[in-house]
Order: C-alpha cells, then structure tokens, then sequence
C-alpha cells in the first residue's frame, strides 16, 4: 500500500464517527464538504519521513488498555506490565516520532517528556474557562492532541482539533492506537482558514500559540469568532509584552530564534483587538513569563529550546534583544 493510501485509510476509519459527531452537533454542512476537503489535502501534501512514521505506526504493539486517565499531569494509558525489553522496544518506536513538543504522556510504563510541561499551562487554563462538560469544543493548532486529551478529562463531549503539521498528526495517531479510537476525540490536517467561513456551531474554541503566527491578527480573531456559535467562549493564548494599549512589538527579524513571528501585542491592545473583532466580556486570565522549567530540551525533543533563545547574560531578553516571553490567556465571548 502507497504512503498516502496508508494515511488516507487512517483518517477515513476516524472522520466516520466524527462526521456523524458533527452532524450531531449542527454540523452538517460541514461533515457534508469534509470527505472531499480531506481527500485533496492529502493527495496534495506529503513529507520526506512520511514512510518511516507510517512504518512506526505499524509497528506500534497491540497492547489492552486496562486504564485510561486524561486527568493527570501526564495523559496515561495503563497495562499488564512490560517487561524491561518490551518497554525499551515501544520507547525506540515512539522516538521515531521525534521531536515531542507537547506532553507529558505515559504509555503503558513509557514516560514521553516533551519539550513543554504542557500540564503547566493547563493547569492556568482549566480553572479559569467555563466547565467543559458537555461542550463542543474546536482546538486550533493542537499539535499533537494533548489539550484535547485533558479537555475530554474536562468532560466535553465532542473535541475537534486543527493542525496542518503532519508529525503532529501521526504522533496524535500514535497516542490514540493506545488509547483507543472510542474516544470523541478527532484530529484534522487542516489549518484554521481552511475550515467554513461561517461555521458559527463550536461552544468553546482554543487557539493556543498561534497568534502570534498570523500575518493578519484581526482577520485571525475574525476566522476564529466564525467558528463560535453566539455566546460561545474563545479561549485565547499568545505571547504578550508590557505596555500601554496600542503597543506591539514587530520583530524586524527573528524573535526567540523563531523565524514566523509577526505581531506581539500588549494585553490591553490585545483586549481592544478582541472587543474591536465583535467580542464581549473580555478578560485576562493569566500572564505568566515562560520558563526553562516549563520548555526545555529533553530526550524527546533533542533540538534547542528557551534557554538557547534567552541572553546568557540577562536573561529578561531574548538573544536578538527583545523581552523574552511572556505569555497571556484571554477569554471572551461571540456577540
């Protein structure tokens, strides 16, 4: 079987239960163009390690799940214990998907230490949102699904997340193959701009380390209240510097070695971008400086990480001179 005919037979098993979940949820416009949308996506992208993952994928063992918890710092799937060989065997598969950006997870006795404590983050957001429970819920740029993961723990009842990255999508594959597929937790190889233009049906909606990726951030808030019903809640997480409103940082160049960073705003400029976008009760819930503690390089993310990105010397800057990160998370609803 062809590469793309192994990917494509992966996301077909899972988009039949999701487009039923969708037109469950109001969605039915959309689970009727998503097959199609699907297909020429993915005949259209490929990548060079797409065979070595797929040949990972495959060789991931059958393993029962006796236990499954979303709710700890690490999402967890338990067993029959490995031995120490079997242990070493799935540690060496998962590593195939290298480099983890988002975790922990532990799997069946494996512990995959990802470049964030994504735990960390969570741990800011889940007190300050309104209760998951029961919550349609869209999570743009999920990398490989960990928040959904804990969002399920959270009680929501359908997850649907975005992320165009393919090594993300095939480490999402590998987490659910332990997991279990019963889950109504769903992944796309799609970017935000590629969903329906007035989608107006999701109850909550994230958007966590994306912003400050977009070259246009008022037509990002706007794609992002199109796919909220009215009175929906966007939950947004971005970098952020100190300042009056109006202030933003443009990095002329890199910023933090980060070649795609366009608009950093202030939080009170943030607010009026938020309330000027067409939505209401906005407020911050958190601004916390980003920490080596919290991003660091690990066994499962090898590259560099924040503490090659800051000033040796002060480390309040970011080695080409602008502060280093900060970051906020905002909620507001859709008018």
């Amino acid at each position: 079987m062809s590469r793309s005919g192994d990917k494509r037979q992966r996301i077909h098993h899972d988009s039949d239960a999701l487009l039923n979940a969708l037109r469950q949820s109001g969605m039915s416009a959309w689970a009727e163009q998503l097959p199609q949308q699907l297909e020429r996506v993915l005949s259209t992208t490929a990548h060079g390690d797409t065979q070595r993952w797929q040949q990972a994928l495959q060789q991931l063992p059958q393993l029962q799940a006796t236990a499954v918890d979303f709710n700890a710092a690490a999402v967890t799937v338990s067993g029959e214990p490995l031995s120490q060989p079997q242990q070493e065997l799935l540690a060496a598969l998962l590593k195939e998907f290298h480099p983890w950006r988002k975790g922990p997870f532990l799997l069946h006795g494996v512990s995959i230490d990802a470049e964030w404590r994504s735990d960390l983050k969570w741990q800011r957001i889940a007190g300050a949102v309104t209760p998951l429970k029961n919550r349609t819920v869209l999570d743009i740029g999920c990398g490989n699904g960990y928040y959904g993961w804990r969002m399920l723990g959270e009680g929501a009842k359908l997850v649907v997340g975005v992320d165009p990255t393919q090594l993300f999508l095939m480490q999402f594959q590998a987490i659910q193959h332990f997991i279990g597929s019963e889950w109504p937790h769903f992944m796309l190889p799609l970017g935000v701009e590629e969903l329906p233009s007035n989608l107006l049906a999701f109850d909550t909606v994230f958007s966590m380390g994306v912003f400050y990726h977009r070259r246009s951030p008022i037509d990002h808030l706007l794609e992002l209240k199109n796919t909220l019903r009215a009175g929906g809640e966007l939950v947004l997480e971005t970098l952020v510097i100190k300042g009056a409103a109006g202030e933003v940082l443009l990095p002329s160049g890199r910023y933090a070695k980060m070649r795609n960073v366009w608009f950093i705003p202030s939080a009170d400029t943030l607010m009026l971008w938020l309330q000027r976008a067409g939505f209401e009760h906005v407020r911050v819930a958190d601004i916390s400086t980003t920490t080596v503690e919290e991003q660091r390089s690990t066994h499962w993310m090898q590259f560099e990480s924040l503490r090659d990105f800051l000033d040796a010397d002060d480390t309040s800057m970011t080695i080409e001179g602008h502060p280093a990160p900060v970051r906020a998370i905002f909620i507001a609803n859709r008018r």
